[in-house]
């Protein structure tokens, strides 16, 4: 018979187990390599023996069968950012009807506001990609490459956990057909704005 320790954890259960390990890091417990290494391990655990060893030098519970609930959210210090899975804080989550509206009402202005937003946070939260200002004249000197570009930048986000990228590059590909009639853009944002916010939620943004 499998032992507790033997048993495999949920997606929830290594997400609780990253909060954990965010939190002790925010404390001043853990440093910077030990909490990416820590991090990076909590996201690649099968077992709840691969979590329980992430914690053997903390205080606190210890992962158990049953499982202890999600703890408390963490609450940042004013002026220090929540933990996410990068070096920097989670971005917005952006509505998806929301954002189709502010599109529609300002003729496609809002897209660059958008492409520039995103790509800043993308930026700031994992240290690579192509950051606002060279996504905003990627936007407007060419704008044909910016779904490929964001739709692979968010599914780097995923890869990076170790799961699945719901998005990438190829995903762009729906801009176009249909353009004029606008069926394969709101397609190409629908699948990649609803992508980027369940990875910002899954890192502590509301």
């Amino acid at each position: 018979m499998t032992s507790a320790r033997g048993l495999r954890v949920s997606d929830a259960e290594r997400q609780a187990a990253a909060a954990r390990i965010g939190a002790a890091w925010a404390e001043g417990r853990l440093d910077d390599a030990e909490y990416d290494r820590r991090l990076a391990q909590a996201f690649a655990a099968v077992t709840y023996g691969d979590l329980d060893q992430l914690f053997g030098d903390l205080p606190g519970p210890r992962p158990v069968v049953p499982p202890p609930a999600p703890p408390p959210a963490y609450r940042p210090l004013p002026g220090v950012p929540a933990p996410g899975y990068g070096w920097g804080p989670a971005g917005q989550v952006r509505p998806t009807a929301l954002q189709v509206l502010l599109f529609v009402v300002t003729f496609g202005i809002w897209g660059y506001v958008y492409f520039f937003q995103t790509h800043d946070e993308l930026k700031r939260h994992g240290g690579d990609g192509i950051g606002g200002v060279l996504a905003l004249l990627l936007a407007v000197v060419f704008w044909m490459a910016s779904p490929f570009v964001l739709s692979h930048e968010v599914g780097r986000l995923y890869e990076r956990r170790g799961g699945r990228k719901p998005v990438s590059a190829r995903t762009g590909l729906w801009f176009f057909p249909g353009i004029f009639l606008l069926v394969g853009p709101l397609v190409w944002f629908v699948l990649t704005n609803r992508a980027l916010n369940g990875y910002w939620r899954s890192v502590g943004a509301r």
